[in-house]
C-alpha cells in the first residue's frame, strides 16, 4: 500500500510539474512586479482607421497623424513615447538593444520578470573574425527569437538599436569591439546578415543552418515584405569611432573627412545596410562631420533617405540632439537645436529634448506642424509594420515563441559554435598545441582575468549560464593550479607576481590570461596604449621564465595589442586572441587548446606596434601621407610596421591552394575612337601615372558583360579536420594615386577532411570590386592588368577598351 501510494505521489507531482510548465510556456505568466503588455487598437479603441489592418500602413499612419493634438505629437518625439489614452494608445520604448544577445544597457529590456537571463554570445568582433556570413546570420536569428520571446513576457521591445557597424579604424577606440572590423566589405556582408536575419527578412538564414541542424526563426506568414517582426538599427551615421581621447570627446568631436574616405570607407556600410539589408533604423552618431553635427545634418541624412531609399525612422544617440547646442555649439539655443535636427531628418531622439523644447521652438516659428507630422510618418509606419496596431492579433503574435526559447540549448551550443570559430591561433611553435590531456598531469591557468565569467564585452545582458577560462580547463585536467599574478587587468602593483611565478613552477604547462577588459576598452573610453596594460607583460616575462614547457598567451579584449615581445620569445610557444568569446568563451578555448576544435579564425583589424601611438586618433585620413609622416591606416592603405595583419590566423593544420578557373582578359566596350572617347569628357581618362580608367557611373551599361567566376580548390594536408577561411584579395598593377594597396572582395569559410579537398567559389564584378575612387569620391575603374591574390595564388587579369 506504501509503494502505491509513493507511486501516486510521485506521477501527481510530475504532473503539476508539466501543467506549470504547459501553463508558462502558452501563457506567458506574470511575476507580480510585471505588467502585461499593452496594445493600441484594442475595444473599444479599434474601430479607428489606423487600425484597419486592410489599409496601406502609410495610409493608417497618416490617419493617426490626423487625430493627434501637437502636444501629443511632440511627446511621441522619444524614446520614451508617452500613452494617448483617448485613443487607446499606449506608451511605448524604441530603446532596446541587442548587438550580440539581449542587453538591458536599454530602459526597453529587462530581466526582472519570468525570463532571468538571455544566451550570451561572442562579441561582435571575435563572431565577425569567424568570416562566415552563415554564422553571423544563425546568430542574429537566435537573438530575434529571445527578443521576442522577451516580448511575449513584458519584459523587451520590438525596436533594436543594433549592429554597430562604423569602421574600426583606429586600434584605441574603445568601441571597436562592438563591430565586425575593419574592412568596408566585412563589415557591409555583417550588417546585411545581421539586420535581414533579426528583421525577420532572411528566409535564406532559414529554416536549416550551415550545421544542418533546424532552427525556429522568423518568418513573414502573410508575405507583405513591408512587414517586420523586428527593428534593427544601423549605427552610428557617421564617421564616429573616438569616444575620450586627451581632450577629445565623441559629444564636440569635428570628424574632418575627405569626399574620398567618405565614399570609400566610411559610408559603404551604411549603404550596404540600407540597400542590402533593408535596415528599418538609422541612428545619427554624437561628432560633427566636417562641421556640421551629424543629427543637423540635412545632406547627410537626406542622403541616406533620395539616394539610398532608405524607408524607416531615423534616431539621434542618445541626447545627441542635446549635444547640438551644449557640446557642439552649433546653434544659439535649445530650440535651434532641435529644429535643426528635426529639419535635416532626425525623426526622434534618444532622451527628452525634442519632447523638451519643440513646443517652444513651434511657437518661435523655428519648426511647423507639417516637419513634426513628417517625422510621425516614418516613426508610425515603422510601428505599423511591427504590427503594433494590429490589435488582437499584436496580442496574439508572440505565443509561439516563450521562456523555453531563450537560453535554450540549441542557442548555447550556437553561442559555443561561434567563439569556437572566432578565436584566432596567432602562434604555436613547434606544434605546442593542441595539447593532449593524456599527457597533462597538471596545469596553471594565471591571470587577473583566468577565473572570470565576465567575458562578454560592452551591451551584455544577464548570461545564461557563463564558463570562465579555468573552469573550462578543469574538465580535461585533473590538477589544476590558479593564481591572479595581477588582482585587476589594470596590473598596477606586483604584490601577487611570487605567487604566480610559485604555482606556474609546479605545473606540466601553464596558460596566461593577459589582454583587456571593460576598464580599458569601452563606451566613453579609449586606450591610451597598445601595450599590455600596467605590469602584465613584466608577468607574463616572469612566470614564462620558470615554465617546465613554452607558455601558452591568451589574450582578451577587443582591441589589438602589441605583443612583439611574445612573438619571437621562444619561451611562449603559443598566442591565441579570444577577444570576448560570450558565456560559452571558457568552453570553447578549451576545447581548441585539447584539440577538440581545430581554430580557423582570422583578424578582422590590423594589430599595430606600440609606435603607432604618435598618429593622432583625430586624424580620419585612411590613406598614407609619407609628407608629413603619416602611415595610413587599416591593412588597405597602412604602410607601417605590424604585428599582426588582418587576415592573419593559424590552424592545427596546413591547406594547399589551386586556382581552378579565372579568365585572364576582359573586354570593356566603349566609344570606338580617341576623339569619342574625349567627346565623352569623363568617360576615358589618363591619370598622371599614365593608366587609364573609365568612371563606372559611364559604363554601368556594360559592367554585366565584364563579371565573372574564380574557384579555387583547398587541400587539407594534415592529420585533423579544419575550416580554411579563404581570402581573396584584388589590387591594380599600375596603382592610381590614393588607390588600396590591395582591397578583400571576397571570403569563404570551407570545412575539409583531413587529408581531403574542397572547393569554393566567388562572383566578381569588376566595376565594383576592381574599381577604386577619384578624390572627388568618383568610382573609376583602371583599365589594364588587375591581380588577384589568394595565400599562394596570384592570378592576372587583364581589363581592356573595345
Amino acid at each position: 500500500m506504501f509503494i502505491q501510494s509513493t507511486h501516486f505521489f510521485f506521477f501527481f507531482f510530475v504532473f503539476i510539474l508539466q501543467f506549470l510548465q504547459l501553463i508558462t510556456t502558452f501563457c506567458h505568466c506574470y511575476t507580480p512586479n510585471q505588467k502585461p503588455l499593452e496594445y493600441p487598437c484594442l475595444p473599444p479603441h479599434d474601430s479607428y482607421p489606423f487600425c484597419n489592418t486592410s489599409l496601406p500602413f502609410k495610409t493608417r499612419a497618416q490617419s493617426l497623424i490626423s487625430l493627434l493634438e501637437l502636444d501629443e505629437k511632440i511627446q511621441q518625439l522619444s524614446n520614451s513615447a508617452s500613452a494617448v489614452p483617448r485613443l487607446g494608445i499606449p506608451p511605448y520604448e524604441w530603446w532596446s538593444e541587442s548587438l550580440h544577445g539581449i542587453s538591458n544597457n536599454g530602459p526597453g529590456v529587462t530581466f526582472n520578470g519570468t525570463i532571468e537571463s538571455a544566451t550570451g554570445f561572442p562579441q561582435v568582433i571575435i563572431t565577425a573574425a569567424a568570416f562566415n556570413r552563415s554564422l553571423w546570420s544563425a546568430v542574429a536569428a537566435a537573438v530575434a527569437v529571445e527578443a521576442l520571446a522577451m516580448r511575449g513576457a513584458g519584459q523587451a521591445g520590438l525596436t533594436y538599436w543594433a549592429p554597430n557597424i562604423n569602421i574600426f579604424r583606429d586600434p584605441r577606440w574603445g568601441r571597436g569591439q562592438e563591430t565586425p572590423g575593419e574592412d568596408p566589405m566585412v563589415t557591409s556582408d555583417y550588417s546585411v546578415a545581421y539586420v535581414r536575419a533579426f528583421q525577420g527578412q532572411s528566409r535564406a538564414a532559414a529554416e536549416e543552418d550551415t550545421y544542418g541542424r533546424r532552427r525556429r526563426v522568423l518568418s513573414d506568414d502573410d508575405g507583405d515584405d513591408d512587414r517586420l517582426m523586428l527593428s534593427a538599427c544601423c549605427k552610428h551615421f557617421t564617421a564616429y569611432d573616438l569616444e575620450k581621447w586627451g581632450q577629445f570627446s565623441r559629444y564636440s568631436f569635428n570628424a574632418i573627412v575627405t569626399d574620398r574616405d567618405m565614399a570609400d570607407t566610411y559610408q559603404v556600410p551604411f549603404k550596404s545596410c540600407i540597400q542590402q539589408g533593408n535596415a528599418s533604423c538609422l541612428m545619427c552618431s554624437y561628432n560633427a562631420v566636417n562641421g556640421i553635427p551629424a543629427c543637423a545634418n540635412h545632406d547627410l541624412l537626406q542622403k541616406a533617405r533620395n539616394e539610398w531609399n532608405f524607408r524607416g525612422y531615423i534616431t539621434s544617440d542618445c541626447d545627441a540632439v542635446a549635444t547640438i547646442y551644449e557640446y557642439q555649439e552649433y546653434t544659439k539655443t535649445p530650440e535651434d537645436a532641435v529644429a535643426v535636427a528635426l529639419k535635416a531628418g532626425t525623426d526622434i531622439t534618444c532622451g527628452t529634448y525634442m519632447s523638451r523644447y519643440m513646443m517652444s521652438a513651434f511657437k518661435q516659428d523655428k519648426v511647423s506642424e507639417e516637419d513634426i507630422d513628417r517625422a510621425l510618418l516614418n516613426l508610425f509606419t515603422v510601428q505599423l509594420r511591427l504590427g503594433l496596431f494590429d490589435g488582437e492579433l499584436a496580442r496574439n503574435r508572440f505565443t509561439e515563441t516563450g521562456p523555453q526559447d531563450v537560453c535554450n540549448s540549441e542557442h548555447r551550443k550556437l553561442a559555443l559554435e561561434a567563439a569556437q570559430q572566432g578565436i584566432v591561433l596567432l602562434k604555436n611553435e613547434k606544434k605546442l598545441l593542441p595539447l593532449d590531456k593524456h599527457l597533462v598531469s597538471s596545469l596553471a591557468v594565471i591571470g587577473p582575468m583566468a577565473n572570470s565569467t565576465n567575458l562578454g564585452g560592452t551591451y551584455v545582458g544577464v548570461p545564461c549560464n557563463p564558463i570562465s577560462i579555468l573552469e573550462g580547463v578543469k574538465e580535461y585536467v585533473n590538477t589544476v593550479y590558479h593564481a591572479v599574478g595581477c588582482q585587476d587587468v589594470s596590473c598596477n602593483w606586483k604584490a601577487d607576481f611570487a605567487e604566480a611565478v610559485a604555482v606556474a613552477e609546479k605545473a606540466d604547462h601553464v596558460i596566461f590570461v593577459a589582454g583587456l577588459d571593460l576598464s580599458q576598452e569601452t563606451e566613453d573610453l579609449d586606450r591610451n596604449t597598445l601595450l599590455l596594460p600596467g605590469y602584465q607583460m613584466e608577468l607574463v616575462l616572469a612566470v614564462a621564465a620558470v615554465c617546465k614547457k613554452p607558455l601558452i598567451l591568451v589574450l582578451t579584449g577587443g582591441g589589438p595589442v602589441d605583443v612583439s615581445f611574445a612573438v619571437g620569445d621562444p619561451r611562449v610557444g603559443g598566442v591565441i586572441w579570444i577577444g570576448y568569446p560570450g558565456e560559452t568563451g571558457g568552453t570553447a578555448l578549451s576545447e581548441i587548446i585539447f584539440g577538440q576544435y581545430n581554430p580557423g579564425g582570422r583578424l578582422p583589424v590590423t594589430w599595430y606596434p606600440e609606435s603607432f601611438m604618435s598618429v593622432p586618433m583625430t586624424d580620419m585620413n585612411m590613406r598614407a601621407d609619407p609628407s608629413r609622416n603619416y602611415p595610413g591606416r587599416t591593412y588597405r592603405f597602412y604602410t607601417g610596421d605590424q604585428i599582426y595583419g588582418f587576415g592573419y590566423g593559424l590552424s592545427y593544420t596546413s591547406f594547399t591552394y589551386k586556382l581552378l578557373s579565372a579568365p585572364r582578359r576582359l573586354n570593356l566596350r566603349g566609344p570606338t575612337s580617341k576623339a569619342a572617347r574625349q567627346r565623352k569628357h569623363v568617360l576615358y581618362q589618363t591619370g598622371k601615372d599614365n593608366l587609364d580608367y573609365v568612371y563606372v557611373d559611364e559604363v554601368t551599361r556594360y559592367c554585366g558583360s565584364l563579371r565573372f567566376e574564380v574557384e579555387i580548390s583547398l587541400t587539407n594536408n594534415g592529420d585533423m579536420d579544419g575550416d580554411e577561411v579563404v581570402l581573396l584579395f584584388a589590387k591594380a598593377s599600375k596603382r592610381i594615386e590614393g588607390s588600396p594597396e590591395r582591397e578583400l572582395i571576397g571570403f569563404e569559410r570551407v570545412h575539409v577532411k583531413s587529408r581531403g579537398s574542397g572547393q569554393t567559389r566567388f562572383k566578381v564584378d569588376p566595376c565594383e570590386q576592381f574599381s577604386t575612387v577619384d578624390v572627388s569620391g568618383e568610382r573609376i575603374l583602371p583599365i589594364g592588368d588587375h591581380v588577384l591574390m589568394s595565400e599562394n595564388i596570384k592570378h592576372v587579369v587583364s581589363i581592356e577598351m573595345i
